[in-house]
């Protein structure tokens, strides 16, 4: 097959990338002819992964609905699973009573500004509807019809710049999609300015005050904010462990202490109390940054300890395996593994991490991504997973948040988030991909549960009813950690009853358990 392969691209005169090469290779004899054919009829002459990736239909026409989903895994492309592959997936996912909400693939195209902008317009309309709904916005009109004389109105708008006047007055630039206008906070307004000085770039907020054509005095702001009237609980008597950052192939990693977790999981520490506890853990989330990853940053090849990306997902499936299979372990990346910096990050391909893809209690997400666990019919556990690359854009956007030194209590930044329904507001925060159909960095959903990492330091807090958990990491503190000002507490599990809600964290430091 691989003559065959290296002779028709040859003959062809077609230039293939290597790792397309490779995914050729997985198709079945039977079907590769038909595949090439296809191909031909395209005339493309160099073929990457992006360009197979854009021609991925007309490449696999007629060919099983089993090839494409194996190909779609493989690249990384496929948004949704394909019909085919979701109801063999499905009787899984129900025995073990997880759903995938939201997951999002390695959608490939040519960027364009407009993208941008759809991107943008389809952020600003989901959440001006979250607004409206506040019966607080009274007169509530859009930019271009505010009242010519002075009177009591609402505003919805995302700012896009924000100042602060020779009489310290603080300043919005707004708009929204049928104009621009000026929003004026007054420095005597203590509280009000403590909100503004809040607000980010990009924001989209709802301002109550007395307006007239061409600008607003303000007298409220409204972020759309999370609320949950009621908390969720299993009927049944399980628990959920959330772990994070275990930077497997790092010469920093805790190896002793991680299996000492995984000896607790598996009931095997303890006296038998904590032991029944441990066995009541039937879900593991695991929230990004699983290996170390290789050229993350300058200097980093110092620092591994395994410098093959491959054999890092090959050493932690490993580690995994050691878990009890009644558990399910759901696994979103972050910007060390193996798949783009930019968000959303599609979830770890097979082609680096074949062993984990064939678990059958993994789980693999993007980043981010919300799972449910059912509830016996009822509304169940709503779980929203993030990494986490924008926290530190947070920080240093917020003067609240890095005076109050919020790299060492992650869930005041998370509060943050929450408010804005939105993981990264501002253009700037993280890389990302626009979308032309939604931002995907939008809290469409309000979680039960939200649960981050990056920051190597567990806490768990309450947000209107939302659990935010942050989760703890498996690596000593490492130079680069040390200059981006991370103060990691390694070793750390947080574990929550899902059927009481009780949370506590528990400490697998070699000194501890």
């Amino acid at each position: 097959m691989n003559n065959y392969l290296t002779k028709w691209f040859l003959e062809n005169g077609i230039l293939v990338n290597p790792e397309v090469f490779g995914i050729f290779q997985l198709i079945p004899e039977e079907d590769i002819k038909k595949v090439l054919e296809n191909f031909k009829r395209t005339r493309i002459k160099i073929l990457t992964k992006e360009i197979f990736a854009e021609h991925i239909n007309s490449l696999a026409e007629g060919v099983g609905d089993d090839i494409v989903e194996k190909i779609n895994i493989n690249f990384g492309v496929s948004i949704t699973l394909s019909k085919k592959a979701e109801s063999s997936h499905s009787a899984y996912k129900d025995k073990q009573k997880i759903i995938i909400r939201q997951t999002y693939g390695n959608k490939v195209k040519k960027l364009e500004v407009e993208d941008f902008v759809r991107h943008f317009r389809n952020r600003f309309t989901f959440l001006k509807e979250i607004l409206q709904q506040r019966a607080e916005l009274s007169n509530l009109t859009s930019i271009s019809k505010m009242p010519p004389q002075k009177q009591q109105s609402s505003i919805i708008g995302i700012v896009f710049q924000k100042r602060v006047s020779k009489n310290k007055n603080i300043i919005l630039d707004v708009e929204d999609l049928t104009g621009r206008t000026v929003a004026i906070i007054n420095h005597f307004k203590e509280e009000l300015c403590k909100t503004a000085d809040n607000i980010l770039l990009d924001d989209i907020i709802a301002i109550r005050g007395i307006s007239d054509k061409d600008k607003i005095y303000v007298s409220d702001i409204f972020y759309p904010d999370s609320f949950l009237h009621e908390k969720t609980l299993l009927e049944n008597d399980e628990s959920a462990a959330f772990i994070s950052d275990i930077h497997v192939g790092s010469t920093h990693f805790l190896e002793k202490p991680f299996l000492k977790f995984l000896d607790w999981i598996n009931g095997n520490v303890g006296d038998e109390k904590q032991r029944q506890e441990a066995l009541k853990v039937k879900y593991l989330f695991i929230t990004g940054d699983t290996v170390d990853g290789v050229g993350v940053f300058p200097g980093q090849e110092s620092l591994i300890s395994i410098p093959d990306i491959a054999e890092q997902y090959n050493v932690l499936a490993h580690y995994l395996m050691k878990i009890r299979s009644d558990v399910s372990i759901v696994m979103c990346p972050g910007q060390h593994d193996s798949v783009r910096v930019a968000e959303p990050q599609p979830a770890i391909p097979h082609v680096y991490a074949p062993l984990l893809h064939e678990m059958k209690n993994v789980i693999l997400v993007s980043n981010p991504a919300c799972v449910e666990i059912l509830n016996n019919g009822k509304r169940g556990v709503r779980i929203l997973m993030y990494h986490g690359a924008s926290f530190h854009g947070f920080i240093s956007s917020i003067d609240e948040l890095r005076v109050s030194k919020a790299v060492n209590y992650p869930t005041r930044i998370i509060r943050h988030v929450l408010k804005r329904r939105h993981l990264a507001p501002s253009h700037s925060l993280v890389t990302y991909i626009p979308d032309s159909e939604e931002d995907s960095l939008v809290i469409k959903e309000v979680p039960d549960i939200i649960t981050t990492g990056d920051l190597h330091r567990p806490e768990i807090d309450t947000y209107n009813n939302i659990l935010m958990i942050s989760c703890s990491c498996w690596q000593s503190i490492t130079p680069f950690e040390e200059k981006v000002g991370n103060h990691p507490l390694p070793c750390k599990v947080p574990v929550l009853n899902l059927k009481t809600r009780e949370a506590k964290i528990l400490d697998f430091s070699e000194n501890e358990i």
